[in-house]
């Protein structure tokens, strides 16, 4: 599965594998550079497993729901922290109310809750809002 990125120079919409979401790219149109993912990634369940499969970095998922008004709190945190982590850090959004097989799997019962993931193992598990700061400590 790939996650589809368009090409800042000429718009080309690119196809980049699971396995290099932090790696800089090429777009296969012009040949620009096509940085790291710096944003959060909305995951359906597939593209959920392949990323905390064959990611090569450490992969910070936000577990949340639109109507969560602590997970809308905690939106601009994990944001920054994409930005902030591109290219050593791939940060996926699971929505629990469309996937809620995904959030019983990390046995999440509160939200917002983040889980670290390295190598496909959980190394960090926290429900609640925290500042962008803690999540990026969390990921280095």
């Amino acid at each position: 599965m790939a996650v589809i990125r368009a090409c800042a120079q000429c718009g080309q919409k690119n196809r980049v594998g699971a396995a290099h979401l932090a790696d800089t790219g090429r777009c296969g149109a012009c040949k620009a550079p096509l940085p790291p993912v710096s944003a959060p990634i909305d995951a359906d369940p597939a593209l959920f497993d392949e990323v905390a499969q064959t990611a090569t970095v450490p992969v910070l998922v936000d577990f949340w729901a639109s109507w969560c008004g602590p997970c809308r709190t905690a939106a601009p945190e994990v944001a920054k922290t994409a930005e902030a982590m591109a290219g050593s850090a791939v940060v996926l959004k699971v929505d629990t109310e469309k996937y809620p097989q995904l959030a019983q799997r990390y046995g999440v019962q509160g939200i917002p809750n983040f889980v670290v993931l390295k190598g496909g193992n959980v190394v960090q598990q926290q429900a609640g809002v925290v500042p962008a700061a803690v999540m990026q400590g969390w990921l280095r």
